[in-house]
């Protein structure tokens, strides 16, 4: 994670997740399980270093760790919510992400880009579904900051 930027809260990604459209949480689902591709790529490419004892990398490996135990959190509660509202999640869905992930990291590339291709952009970033998820996200945390200050006037 950044040291300048820090994910919200579980709890208030829950809430954020509620009012999205559906395919807006099985698009979140797939950004997460990419960055968990690249984050896995990562741990590969530093735990040879971090053998021959590079504490940098082995502080590395574990931040990445528990980035990834976070976003899989993540995925499990857009799971929750899909399911919640009456539709299919699908355990087929996740295992065909899974294996997509390993057999990208185990190939040595990360959504069919090899290592010197990694700053191209691979056309899921930056697009308004982002942005709008963002957008709503910040809204509820605005909204529930509100609510805070307001309080029990006397």
């Amino acid at each position: 994670m950044s040291s300048t930027a820090t994910p919200i809260p579980l709890n208030r990604f829950t809430e954020a997740i509620t009012t999205l459209p559906l395919s807006n949480l099985h698009f979140k689902a797939a950004e997460l399980r990419n960055s968990i591709a690249h984050l896995e790529y990562s741990n590969l490419q530093l735990q040879p270093f971090a053998e021959e004892g590079d504490h940098d990398c082995k502080d590395a490996i574990a931040e990445n760790k528990e980035v990834i135990r976070s976003m899989k959190e993540r995925i499990e509660c857009l799971k929750k919510e899909v399911e919640g509202r009456g539709f299919a999640w699908g355990e087929e869905e996740e295992q065909r992400a899974e294996e997509q992930n390993a057999g990208h990291v185990e190939g040595g590339t990360v959504d069919g880009q090899t290592e010197g291709e990694h700053g191209q952009t691979n056309g899921v970033r930056g697009t308004m579904e982002d942005e709008d998820l963002a957008r709503r996200i910040r809204e509820t945390i605005q909204r529930q900051e509100d609510d805070e200050e307001d309080g029990v006037h006397l």
